[in-house]
């Protein structure tokens, strides 16, 4: 008799546990930041929003380029959700000479920029060649991404492109 209480008092506290857990993980909230759609914002990117690195030394130190957005419409520009599409690549938004946490890959933020009406955001995207070692010589595609509230471009994407070389 006391086997069976001892199973079934076991069975009671896993299930307990599996039921608490399942609570726990549901009822935690994500820091993703969404800004609602404007109609009078408007994000415009003032040159190509791909860039050619070309020939980078693998042991030359970090490569940057520096992208510019502009708000071209009416409304405050908000920029959000900046990831990177490698860990060898992050990336920095500047508006009026402050600048965001650095982003990257796996970067999950509560950071919200706001760009006024007629103003510019500078986004730097910053390449590590040597993140990855030897083996990341060749050729490399590495993307930025970013969330706009601008309802007809909320999604923005700059390119860099180029050459690890030893």
């Amino acid at each position: 008799m006391n086997e069976k209480k001892l199973i079934i008092l076991v069975i009671v506290i896993t299930v307990i546990i599996i039921f608490g857990g399942v609570f726990v993980l549901g009822s935690t909230t994500n820091n993703t930041p969404k800004a609602g759609a404007s109609k009078d914002a408007k994000a415009y990117t003032l040159e190509p929003t791909s860039f050619d690195l070309g020939n980078v030394p693998i042991n030359g130190g970090n490569v940057t380029k520096t992208f510019t957005i502009k708000n071209a419409g009416s409304g405050v520009l908000k920029v959000f959700n900046v990831k990177t599409s490698c860990h060898c690549t992050k990336a920095r938004v500047t508006i009026a000479e402050e600048d965001s946490p650095d982003f990257g890959m796996d970067s999950i933020s509560s950071w919200v920029g706001e760009v006024p009406a007629g103003d510019k955001a500078k986004l730097t995207a910053i390449f590590d060649p040597a993140f990855h070692g030897v083996q990341g010589i060749g050729p490399i595609n590495r993307f930025v991404l970013i969330e706009t509230n601008d309802s007809r471009n909320s999604k923005l994407t700059f390119t860099l492109t180029g050459t690890v070389i030893k």
